[in-house]
């Protein structure tokens, strides 16, 4: 299995209102993608980080393999989201992709 974990920072332009929105609509645009990405087993956007942290949002998402993970970054579904729902908004991503042990 494959584990996908993104961090994003929002960007400070936004509104503690408009940061809220962009944390929820991001949040379904990619929980929404579960059972249309072949290969994609779980998909988890957490939003409600603790004081201590700084990021403002987690995308926790794993895949049967490399191959479904890199399927997954050219889904037009995926693409669609990512185009229209999360960059648009965010100033950082950090990515860390690994495979887990059986």
């Amino acid at each position: 299995m494959v584990k996908h974990v993104i961090l994003w920072q929002l960007k400070d332009t936004l509104t503690d209102a408009e940061k809220s929105t962009v944390k929820q609509d991001i949040k379904e645009g990619l929980e929404g993608l579960a059972g249309k990405i072949p290969g994609l087993t779980d998909i988890h956007v957490y939003t409600d980080g603790l004081a201590s942290s700084n990021a403002d949002l987690m995308l926790d998402s794993a895949f049967t393999d490399e191959e479904a993970l890199k399927g997954y970054a050219v889904h037009p579904e995926h693409v669609a989201v990512a185009d229209n729902k999360v960059r648009p908004y965010t100033a950082t991503r950090t990515c860390m992709d690994y495979i887990t042990s059986p």
